[in-house]
């Protein structure tokens, strides 16, 4: 599976931005899917995670209410929607794959794609 993420950029306080994550292959829908995210001088951390079928999602603490993971099948597509964004919230944003069903751990995750950069100007 080869991810690419697309949508970061440079955003005001308080504003939105919505990132995408491509995957190819045909089993798409067989793969959980992370958001990941590192800030410059810190390790990487969990973001939000759904389920093959997107039925479950899973959010870090400190975007809950203000993220939303989604994705569409068909077009072999995971989304974050982030919201309300703060400072704190600049990072490489990283999208992952997973066989191991869904979860917030970087070793659960199998594959991994490139990272879109996600800036917040106070």
């Amino acid at each position: 599976v080869q991810l690419q993420a697309s949508g970061g950029g440079l955003v005001q306080a308080g504003g939105s931005l919505s990132l995408s994550c491509a995957a190819s292959g045909r089993t798409f829908s067989t793969y959980a899917m992370g958001w990941f995210r590192q800030a410059p001088g810190k390790e990487r951390e969990f973001v939000a995670a759904i389920s093959g079928d997107g039925g479950n999602t899973y959010y870090t603490d400190s975007v809950k209410g203000r993220f939303t993971i989604s994705r569409r099948n068909a077009r072999n597509t995971v989304y974050l929607q982030m919201n309300s964004l703060k400072p704190e919230d600049t990072a490489v944003y990283y999208c992952a794959a997973s066989t191991q069903g869904t979860n917030r751990y970087e070793r659960g995750y199998d594959y991994w794609g490139h990272g879109t950069q996600v800036t917040v100007s106070s």
